[in-house]
């Protein structure tokens, strides 16, 4: 166990506006103007933005409609979802090379562990060169920060941005953050930064000076630990991102079955319980499988990679497409399930190119009575199969 920060070298990587950066390595005439990468309709939403269109306030998720009035002259780019997955998985392949233990945080971010190499390369140097070399392979402009852990490596990373760097010391820690607004602290939403500026609290060096009970009095468990960080503490570890190879389910059927309808709407059904546990987990696939059994217990697979994603809509189109290159619609099958992998870290949020609000919403409502009433609580109208006893299934 994890106990202090005295001999630990963290480092968080982040690739810079990665869906702009993305963008402009397709088209150099996009560089150095401001751009808005999302839908263009008036419903459309922001998914990004560059640093030049922040300059007027713009920023994720909001409306495309309200960016442009921020900014009339932003140029409006279609989000590219093969393109971001492609460069996400190149920059982890160059950097999994390379470190002892990495974490990927999301599809632009990651976390390594470099603890011991100080004592061969020098992490400070390790850090710097492995920088230039994902921009010299990529073209994609990356940030970081080096400290003792985790948190600081974040607000660090977000602190150097764009395209700089940051080693912050061991015993730091505390000084490094108490400058700084409330803001910049993870895990301080909206609701908790109003209820702190009330009570006067502005920088984190008034945070880590209130008193424990106090922080417990008025957040609860959560305030012991939002006053540890304040203080510059976090002994988390680095979680390699590939410790959970895949989330998944499978049926056996009570009796085999030919019936395609049955079929597809327990396809949708499965899909939906593992994009559920996906989303619950804060995570995104890259990989979805389906698998078939016959009645005579000959068991096929097939897989596809896919865009990061925890859409229903996505990950089912795929689960469709691989099962009708599977069904052979002669034999009965005894045995259906889908799988997703290569999973990472990360919200929902590559689909605000093309999910309007409602869907997002209702994903989001759904989950919630799941969340509240268990899994099977609701579901797609093709889900509801009307399920015949005949097909009850076995474990």
């Amino acid at each position: 166990m994890i106990t202090s920060n005295s001999h630990r070298h963290i480092a968080h990587f982040d690739l810079d506006s990665f869906f702009v950066s993305v963008a402009r390595l397709d088209n150099s005439d996009l560089l150095n103007k401001p751009i808005l990468i999302g839908g263009s309709s008036d419903r459309g939403v922001v998914a990004a933005c560059s640093y030049e269109a922040r300059k007027f306030g713009v920023h994720s998720a909001m409306p495309m409609k309200l960016a442009m009035r921020l900014c009339p002259e932003a140029r409006i780019v279609k989000g590219d979802y093969d393109s971001y997955s492609k460069y996400s998985r190149v920059v982890t392949e160059i950097i999994k090379g390379e470190v002892p233990v990495l974490e990927k945080a999301s599809i632009d971010e990651f976390y390594m562990d470099l603890t011991g190499m100080d004592k061969f390369f020098g992490c400070s140097r390790f850090t710097l060169e492995l920088k230039q070399k994902v921009m010299k392979e990529t073209g994609l402009p990356i940030s970081y920060a080096l400290a003792s852990n985790k948190l600081i490596s974040k607000v660090g990373t977000n602190e150097a941005k764009p395209d700089g760097q940051i080693d912050i010391g061991f015993g730091m820690e505390r000084a490094y953050l108490a400058p700084l607004k409330i803001d910049k602290m993870p895990g301080i939403g909206a609701k908790t930064s109003t209820l702190l500026r009330q009570m006067g609290v502005e920088t984190i060096r008034i945070l880590s000076e209130i008193p424990l009970p106090m922080m417990e009095s008025k957040f609860g468990k959560s305030g012991i630990e939002l006053s540890r960080k304040a203080k510059g503490i976090d002994t988390s570890p680095v979680i390699p991102y590939s410790e959970q190879k895949s989330i998944g389910k499978e049926e056996t059927f009570g009796n085999d079955t030919i019936d395609v309808h049955y079929l597809h709407s327990e396809l949708v059904r499965m899909v939906e319980n593992v994009v559920y546990q996906l989303r619950s987990q804060r995570k995104l696939c890259g990989c979805v499988t389906v698998k078939l059994r016959y009645s005579n217990f000959d068991t096929y697979t097939r897989q596809a990679a896919i865009p990061y994603t925890a859409s229903d809509n996505d990950i089912l189109q795929a689960a469709k497409d691989l099962f009708r290159k599977l069904y052979d619609k002669r034999l009965l099958v005894r045995l259906l399930g889908v799988r997703v992998s290569d999973l990472v870290y990360g919200q929902q949020q590559i689909n605000l190119f093309t999910d309007t609000d409602e869907s997002v919403r209702l994903y989001q409502a759904m989950d919630h009575i799941r969340t509240r009433f268990g899994e099977n609580m609701v579901f797609r109208g093709t889900a509801d199969h009307l399920r015949s006893p005949k097909y009850q299934h076995v474990r």
